[in-house]
């Protein structure tokens, strides 16, 4: 579809990426200092008459403001409003976009609410946004008004009346829309709920009820004219607030518009008015499209309806509207759904281009249209027909229809016709007046109209409107437009009298039509579309108008004015409109001028035809002048010829900026010269800052400004701002404006008595009192995105804002803003509060290379200690985007971060008076305190010309800079360079480092002696020194405004000591490095900082193989060192390097700290790093690997968290304990759509009960992964609090501009602790500018799929490594833990650069299987790595629930060349309280292979043993006591020692790899005998293990024969435990009973006597019986009884409170437990009792091993129907069950091609019974020419019980999808 270039004519604010509304403090002008909006209040002129008597009339309708329960009776309701401080908003904010509009002269627009803007912005420049003070403040008292119903039934009709009103306080805000919201939704049930037969009555009534009158009505509201809103929300609709919008247009043919869609928004609160939707995208409202809006507007509460039109511009005008979505943006929950499918369009359907939409929270319950019929009569008189259009407009008691034209088929208004319409339209309630009218076009406009009838369908009534009466311009009173009450016959009218004022300019005057709309209080009355006919409208002349309309409006709030531009001479002046209303007698209530001074032409200034306008208000202010003295400096090159600025600040407003033009010297700022200048302002009070600037102009700009001083002539008091700065690009910072503050006098004379400190540094406290913004400005990476422009920026605080601030001196590149480039910039300034926004944007200039494509600007504010990131993603471009070269830019809170504040250091580099002592080398200077407490190495220099001019012989050079406070003392500074320049050599003389006193005024400076040089050829050679203070000056200020200076020497200054490093090199093949090795030392005193290891003292060649090099190096006293950090640089031919070990020897103290490393330092070897941390020998403290803490950010910085949680942390302060932090692991599948990916930082909160959640956790990615990918499958394990159960989920991303778009496919979120999984469909758009524009979902888990999974507990996990030589591995280890109740399966346990080394012990904590008590483990290492072998001395778990520890010992290699044992695996028994839970024992096994023909294998065998214990692992059977291993009829015999021992044995399974020449195998038996035990099991088989033979199957499990099952006939004991409860009343005396329900049977009822020999059923006890009975099978169920003793009746109510009971069932061991916590009450009668269900069973071992039965399960593996999903690769599956698992099995068959698209394949694998199954695991080998696959679902049968399980998976198995994984862990869906 063509597009056109679109206007914006919107009076409110419409933003495309801001989320948060601007609550910017108004700030005072020197020529307003309380022009506010003439408070509605206190500064009119006001004339009412008082009521002498109550008017006995119906009650009118009440606002939206006064909503009521109508259902809960005609109760009066009071409101308190607090008095309310008015001021101006600097005029209604306008769109920020506007664009060409193409207007069709034939054509006038159908709204009530013209608006304008950009005329508005002038606007707000004249009536800038103020604050009115307490004291000044004008406040009218409130009056109330009490009315009485002449007439009950009247009153019902009407609504209930409020007898006596108070206003509502303001603090009352979203709260409020929350209560209307509930009371709506109330209202509305119950109006369902009421039956037929009420509705009935009602009618009747109404029938009966009589018309009521509303001249009357209005007649009563005339006389008692208030200016005071009644509503009680008036404070919060002029409260500011952001709308989301989203406009979905429909998918139908033409169904785009080019036109300019507006909206305007109907709440509880008031109207806002009309807003244009500008949009950024020129293919916005394009079919099938979604666009979203952000508008800032007043404040309307709970929304009711929504208007939304078109102007019918553009070649393509029509529109068909599918529906429209608003958001409150502050408060999400509020959503409303506004349906519409419908056209707006003059060519489709009812030809409307404007509609009412309703809306509702809930997208299925949407209140329903109302259908109005109108019926027009024209009178049967000669000449009363028109050939004009026809507009209506119907206004009720709940809203109005807005202005519809009248139009049909036929020919309409015909003399002595009768035309119907219909207008759908929300339901008004009951109607009140019309609006009705003509534009007066057409040959025959003339119109006489003798009626209208609108009969309201949804209500059933029908309302009269006589008229009778001319509707010309030639005829009666010339009117073509008027407002009609229902029943009036003459309506009386509210008179404004309008005088409008054309300009006395050339050209003023117009020929078009002008039209008026005035607005009422909050827009929620105007007076619609007034044409002001018969005006002159000509240069210099003011046309009177006298305007009727049936409505108070006043007071008003604003006008719109404008014109058809239908004439010739079209373009018009208007200089200023007044407004008067008129009361009864003709007197002037109220006076309103609303200045405009502006065109309204099509070729003038913004081309706006339609402006709105806004009241005056101005005060008479006090007048004072100012003396400004102005210091230039005396460097060279100080004086300026630039013009210079100066905007002075006050404690009640500014001068605004002043040019300093006329001096008491010809040729001003010169060097050394003191310009004064006086200048005339309003009062400011006491100045707090100025701003003072230059522009940069003529030949020699650069100015150092040394001070300003400024003299108040009205009270004789001069204030002292100090500079010291140059105000240059090419100087300090590159800024030419500068903010400065006023110093105490005492400070400014401290150097006056002694000549050589005459000049005084005031820098410092300067800096102090501002905040230096660091900006790094990111061009983004488009083609062009580069401009060369001139770019300026400026910052807006709470309190006031920067300024245009030129961005000029770039301090990272000096080509600015090119493609891709980060430029860095410093920015000061003074008080002007937490940043909530900036305005960026250029000149245009630079050619063809303007347009700029901005990333995003993050701004540090250092001293505030916090970094903002304002993201745009947009063109600044007049050619791209919408053209806007001028953005507003919000912060993102996701991408802000917190960290402690810095503070300021004045830093005094002197350079000794020596011969070559200045140097061009880059210095740099670290701080230190106590403890270690560092800052940050800085450097001193900016830029190369910097680090020319500086540090030269004999200068001083003074750095004012921003670091991380290291506390009271200063212990030493490091201070040095980096040896590069043509001068590097530098001879330092001192340092001094000055800082502010934190309490009271003053400062100290402490001195750092030098007096040696930094230089390769001097001295030692050293370019960095470590220096301690010597002396301490103090400078505070005395009560008297004295200063007194202390001076003392440090004594206890720390020393320096000598240190001898000694550096082992490996002796392995390769060790030695030729790289550069840098090396640093920490202690618990400081640092070395990085030294370089030049120059070896015991080989000319360092670091060779074997080797020990020996350096020595001076550093101030570490203290106790406990960590170093060794690298190399890479350089050179051989830079891989082997670290043995370091030894560190303090020379001083003789201490020695030996770090053992045995490390390779290489970026081809073990984890590819050349950098790396060690501890010291037996170092106990916390270990940090290098890479733990965040890069590139300070170090105190905290999370993201601690800004973005602080509700939350409040919340939890009330919480005595803590929540207690579990994991979570989270998945997300990204779409396959385009630009689904994004780069944005993920986050997850999971919400639980009792609005307890987590932190916001976020998914970073991981292995140098930037981005969610498209179609990837992302997989992260976060920590956060256990919120108990889980609810919701939120997932969300911090990206804020139109590209950060995602696409989530699929979220899943577990919890193992819990043992359940959610996996949530999402399938939608995380995006501003795609689908509703929401970057986060709340997603409920009522909608997910919940999966069981294996519940797990946390274990901590100690391993110690073996301080042995070369202990320690970076191979892989796996660890197998063995219960009781279980086992787990092999756990990888991560590397994490610096685990299991040498000597050291790691914690980590692991998750493992609920199988406690634990029996062993099972460690096992893959032999791979640079370092395969590993020597492990022990492992420790500790189970962090019940807190029980078990110690597994080891000490031993597992190598294949280390170590006697020679072997990868090892087993360890647990050690509980020293008691050994399990002994070693030897099994012998024999293994009988059949006497059947071909019975023989030549293949290789292997055997697992399952046992109560566990299982022996993988058993080679290789030593056969046979020379020919299993041939027919032969019996082998393996014997296999010191392997833990399984106790009783259930089953074992042997497999065969089928290689060799007959592979196949046919079994006999398997005995196997436990020589610890004594015991021999025997396993029958009697089965082929051939893929040719029986079923094809090599691997197969064969159940134990000496687990004889149980007769269930037989008779078994039954043991049952019951636990009383620990409750006062909870014992009985009595006795009970109790009957058990088995699967096999029920039991007869056991008697539990209570006697009073052996008492039973105590408080808290725990008694146990014994009972015979039937074997019952798995108890389900029981029933228990309490009944007395003697079997009498009982008397009143006694109970028997049960916690819980307990069945072991004696033969097998199964434990069946039931949690009752129920009180049974006692009854003689045999069927009162209570049954519970069993709750949890504990099978024993012997109950699994008689169930180890073989079974056939068929396997169906679905295959998805998707392009590429089948695979070439061999499948395996594992299946987990109750009873343990099946082993990996292939599966396969014979001549198919199996696990193609959309295909089923079955398979039969025979299995001993597994139990209920639990999970089954999908792999494949990735071999093949096509190995990915993507697996539907697979489903398992028993074929013996018929049960199905289905796992769904729908995920790849590829190494290039999704997460690159080729196997899949599937939980069954049911």
């Amino acid at each position: 579809m063509p597009t056109k270039p679109k206007k914006s004519t919107g009076s409110e604010e419409t933003k495309d990426v801001d989320d948060e509304v601007e609550n910017s403090e108004p700030k005072l002008t020197a020529r307003r200092k309380n022009a506010t909006e003439r408070e509605r209040s206190g500064s009119r002129k006001h004339k009412s008459r008082e009521s002498s008597a109550d008017w006995e009339i119906p009650s009118p309708p009440q606002s939206n403001g006064q909503k009521k329960n109508k259902k809960k009776g005609q109760e009066n309701v009071k409101e308190k409003k607090k008095k309310k401080k008015t001021s101006l908003d600097g005029g209604i904010e306008c769109g920020v976009v506007t664009k060409e509009e193409k207007e069709d002269e034939g054509h006038e627009q159908n709204n009530n609410n013209v608006n304008t803007g950009k005329s508005n912005k002038r606007i707000s420049e004249k009536f800038p946004e103020e604050e009115v003070t307490d004291g000044g403040a004008k406040e009218e008292k409130k009056r109330t008004k009490n009315s009485k119903s002449a007439d009950p039934e009247k009153e019902d009709e009407m609504g209930s009346k409020d007898k006596k009103k108070k206003k509502k306080k303001s603090a009352e805000d979203d709260d409020d829309e929350e209560a209307l919201l509930e009371e709506q939704e109330e209202d509305s049930k119950i109006k369902k709920k009421k039956k037929p037969k009420d509705d009935d009555d009602k009618k009747k009534k109404k029938k009966k009820s009589k018309q009521v009158d509303y001249a009357e009505i209005y007649q009563n509201e005339l006389l008692n004219y208030n200016t005071d809103s009644s509503d009680g929300y008036e404070d919060e609709y002029y409260k500011k607030k952001v709308y989301e919008v989203v406009t979905v247009t429909g998918d139908v043919k033409g169904a785009g518009t080019d036109a300019n869609v507006f909206v305007t928004l109907f709440g509880d609160f008031g109207v806002t008015p009309k807003v244009h939707l500008a949009s950024k995208s020129r293919t916005a409202f394009e079919k099938n499209k979604t666009d979203v809006f952000h508008i800032k507007t007043h404040n309307v509460g709970p929304l009711k309806k929504l208007r939304i039109e078109h102007d019918n511009t553009g070649m393509n005008a029509g529109w068909f509207l599918d529906r429209v979505v608003v958001t409150d943006v502050n408060r999400p929950h509020l959503r409303f759904y506004f349906p519409c499918n419908n056209w707006l369009s003059q060519e489709e359907a009812d030809n409307l281009i404007v509609r009412d939409l309703l809306g509702s929270l809930n997208p299925m319950d949407i209140p329903k249209f109302n259908k109005y019929i109108v019926s027009v009569f024209t009178a049967d008189m000669k000449g009363s027909g028109t050939d004009a259009d026809v507009f209506l407009n119907i206004f009720g008691e709940h809203g109005d229809t807005g202005e519809r034209r009248l139009d049909s088929d036929k020919d309409n208004f015909e003399r002595g016709t009768e035309d119907k319409f219909t207008i759908d339209s929300p339901n008004l309630g009951r109607l009140r007046k019309i609006t009705i009218g003509h534009n007066n076009r057409g040959s025959s406009a003339g119109w006489f109209l003798d009626k209208v009838v609108v009969d309201d369908m949804g209500n059933k009534e029908v309302y009269e409107f006589p008229v009778n009466h001319w509707f010309a311009m030639d005829e009666a009173d010339g009117k073509i437009q008027r407002d009609i009450l229902v029943g009036s016959m003459q309506p009386m009218a509210i008179v404004y009298n309008v005088q409008v004022m054309t300009g006395d300019i050339r050209g003023a005057g117009t020929n078009s039509k002008i039209h008026i709309v005035m607005h009422g209080a909050k827009g929620v009355k105007n007076s619609g579309k007034v044409f002001l006919e018969g005006g002159l409208f000509e240069r210099g002349l003011i046309d009177i108008f006298n305007v009727e309309i049936c409505e108070l409006i006043s007071p008003l709030s604003r006008v719109t004015i404008g014109h058809d531009n239908g004439a010739v001479g079209a373009g018009w002046y208007c200089e200023k409109i007044k407004v008067e209303y008129i009361e009864e007698l003709r007197e002037v209530v109220d006076t309103l001028v609303f200045p405009s001074n502006r065109w309204l032409a099509r070729d003038e200034e913004d081309g706006e035809i339609v402006v709105e306008l806004l009241p005056e208000g101005i005060e008479d202010l006090e007048i004072n002048s100012y003396e400004i003295h102005v210091f230039s400096g005396s460097l060279w090159g100080a004086g300026t010829d630039a013009n210079v600025y100066i905007t002075i600040y006050g404690e009640v407003g500014d001068t605004g900026e002043r040019w300093l033009r006329r001096s008491n010297h010809l040729n001003k700022f010169e060097k050394n010269q003191e310009d004064i200048f006086n200048i005339t302002a309003v009062d400011m009070g006491v100045l707090k800052k100025l701003r003072i600037r230059h522009d940069n102009s003529n030949a020699n700009a650069a100015w150092f400004l040394e001070r300003v001083e400024i003299t108040d002539n009205k009270d004789d008091t001069t204030y002292y701002f100090p500079c010291k700065r140059w105000l240059a690009i090419d100087e300090d910072d590159g800024q030419i404006a500068r903010e400065l503050v006023p110093v105490d006098e005492a400070f400014m004379r401290k150097g006056d008595d002694d000549e050589e400190e005459s000049s005084t540094t005031l820098g410092l406290e300067q800096k102090a009192m501002s905040t230096t913004y660091t900006l790094k400005i990111k061009t983004g990476e488009k083609k062009y995105a580069g401009t060369d422009a001139n770019v300026f920026i400026v910052l807006f605080g709470i309190k006031d804002d920067t300024g245009i601030i030129n961005l000029k001196a770039s301090k990272t590149h000096r080509n600015k803003f090119e493609l891709g480039m980060i430029d860095e910039f410093i920015v000061e300034a003074v008080n002007i509060g937490p940043l909530q926004k900036l305005r960026i944007g250029h000149d245009n200039n630079g050619g063809g290379s303007a347009g700029w494509f901005l990333d995003c600007v993050e701004i540090d504010a250092q001293s505030l200690g916090q970094k903002l990131c304002f993201p745009c993603g947009r063109w600044l471009d007049t050619g791209e985007d919408d053209g806007a070269i001028v953005r507003d830019l919000f912060p993102n809170p996701l991408q802000t971060e917190l960290y402690t504040p810095f503070v300021p250091y004045e830093i005094k580099i002197f350079t000794s008076d020596l011969f070559g002592a200045g140097t061009d080398a880059d210095v740099f200077i670290v701080l230190y305190g106590r403890y270690g407490v560092c800052t940050q190495q800085k450097r001193l220099c900016f830029n190369k010309r910097e680090r020319i001019i500086c540090f030269e012989r004999g200068a001083e050079d003074m750095f004012i800079v921003e670091l991380e406070d290291v506390g009271d003392v200063i212990e030493k500074i490091r201070i040095g360079h980096d040896n590069r320049g043509v001068n590097p050599g530098w001879h330092l003389d001192r340092v001094e480092i000055r800082r502010l006193l934190r309490k009271g005024k003053g400062s100290e400076t402490i001195i750092f002696p030098c007096e040696c040089w930094l230089a390769k050829s001097e001295d030692d050679g050293e370019t960095v020194r470590e220096l301690v203070p010597s002396d301490i000056i103090t400078e505070k200020l005395g009560r008297d405004g004295s200063l007194k200076v202390t001076e003392i020497e440090v004594e206890d200054a720390l020393e320096t000591h000598g240190y001898s490093v000694s550096v082992m090199t490996g002796d392995v093949y390769g060790a030695g490095t030729d790289a550069n090795v840098f090396l640093t030392i920490y202690g618990d005193l400081g640092d070395t900082g990085e030294r370089k290891l030049s120059k070896s003292e015991t080989n000319s060649n360092k670091f060779e193989r074997g080797s020990v090099d020996q350096f020595t190096m001076e550093a101030v006293d570490l203290g106790q060192v406990f960590k170093i950090k060794i690298r190399h640089d890479n350089s050179l031919l051989s830079p891989d390097w082997y670290l043995d070990q370091v030894e560190v020897l303090d020379l001083d103290t003789e201490e020695v700290f030996l770090f053992q490393c045995e490390r390779w330092l290489s970026k081809k070897k073990e984890d590819r790093r050349i950098s790396r941390l060690f501890y010291v020998k037996g170092y106990e403290g916390v270990r940090e690997s290098e890479n733990s803490k965040k890069k590139n950010l300070p170090p105190a910085l905290k999370d993201v968290d601690s800004n973005m949680n602080k509700k939350n942390k409040k919340k939890k302060e009330e919480i005595v304990e803590e929540l207690p932090i579990i994991p979570y692991h989270i998945s997300v599948s990204t779409g396959l759509a385009q630009d689904s990916s994004t780069s944005s930082r993920a986050y997850v909160i999971i919400v639980g009960a009792g609005h307890s959640q987590t932190d916001r956790m976020w998914l970073d990615l991981s292995n140098g992964r930037t981005s969610f990918k498209e179609g990837s499958l992302d997989n992260f394990e976060c920590h956060g609090s256990d919120v108990g159960e889980i609810k919701k989920v939120e997932l969300g991303h911090d990206g804020a501009t139109p590209e950060s778009c995602w696409l989530v496919d699929e979220l899943s979120v577990a919890a193992p602790t819990k043992g359940v999984r959610y996996v949530f469909a999402c399938k939608c758009w995380l995006a501003k500018d795609r689908g509703d524009g929401l970057t986060s979902r709340v997603f409920n888990v009522l909608d997910a799929e919940t999966i069981t999974i294996t519940q797990k507990i946390i274990y901590e996990v100690m391993v110690l490594t073996g301080d042995v030589q070369n202990a320690g591995t970076d191979t892989k280890i796996y660890m197998s833990v063995f219960g009781v109740n279980g086992s787990t399966e092999e756990m990888f346990l991560q590397k994490n650069e610096d685990r299991f080394e040498r000597g050291q012990q790691d914690t980590f904590n692991l998750e493992i299987d609920d199988i406690a008590p634990l029996k062993k483990m099972r460690v096992r290492i893959d032999g791979t790595g640079n370092r395969p072998d590993w020597f492990l001395d022990k492992v420790t778990l500790r189970n962090l629930t019940t807190k029980e520890e078990c110690l597994f010992t080891y000490e031993d290699w597992l190598s294949k060349t280390r170590g006697p044992k020679r072997t990868l695996v090892c087993e360890m028994a647990a050690v509980v309280d020293d008691e050994e839970m399990v002994e070693l024992t030897t099994y012998i096994i024999n293994v009988k292979t059949s006497d059947v023909s071909g019975a023989g294998t030549d293949a290789n065998v292997w055997l697992i043993i399952f046992g109560e214990n566990g299982d022996t692992g993988t058993l080679t059977m290789k030593d056969s006591s046979k020379s020919n291993k299993f041939e027919r009829k032969q019996m082998d015999t393996f014997q296999f020692s010191d392997i833990l021992s399984l106790g009783e044995l259930s089953k074992v399974r042997v497999w065969h790899d089928n290689k060799g020449p007959a592979p196949g195998w046919h079994i006999e038996y398997i005995d196997v005998k436990d020589e610890g035990m004594d015991k021999m099991f025997r396993f029958p088989c009697d089965r082929w293990l051939a893929k040719n033979e029986d079923d094809g199957q090599i691997m197969r499990e064969l159940p134990c024969a000496n687990n004889d099952k149980l007769d269930f006939n037989e008779k078994t004991k039954y043991e049952i435990c019951i636990t009383t409860a620990d409750t006062d009343d909870a014992e009985t005396k009595e006795n009970g009973w109790i009957v058990l329900e088995g699967k096999k049977g029920r039991s007869k009822e056991f008697s539990m006597e209570n006697s009073s020999k052996k008492k039973r059923f105590l408080r808290g006890g725990f008694d146990s019986f014994e009972f015979s009975s039937k074997n019952l099978g798995d108890i389900a169920s029981i029933c228990l009884g309490h009944m007395p003793k003697d079997g009498k009746k009982v008397k009143g109510e006694v109970f028997w409170h049960v916690e819980e009971v307990t069945i072991m069932e004696k033969e097998l061991g199964n434990r069946y437990m039931f949690a009752c916590n129920a009180q049974i009450p006692l009854s003689a009668k045999r069927d009162e009792f209570m049954t519970f269900e069993c709750t949890r069973i504990v099978e024993s071992f012997a109950s699994k091993a008689c169930s180890l039965v073989p079974v056939k399960y068929e396997i169906i593996v679905i295959t998805a129907d998707e392009k590429g999903a089948g695979t070439d690769a061999k499948v395996f599956i594992t299946l987990y069950g109750t009873n343990g698992d099946s082993g990996r099995r292939q599966l396969r068959q014979k001549f198919r091609n199996l696990f193609e698209r959309e295909q089923t394949d079955r398979f039969i694998l025979e299995l001993l019974d597994m139990g209920d199954l639990l999970r089954v695991k999908m792999e494949h080998d990735n071999t093949g020419l096509s190995p990915g696959w993507l697996l539907d679902r697979v489903e398992v049968t028993n074929t013996t019980n018929g049960v199905t399980t289905v796992f769904l998976c729908g995920k790849w198995l590829d190494t290039k999808k999704a997460d690159g994984q080729i196997f899949r862990i599937i939980y069954p869906k049911y």
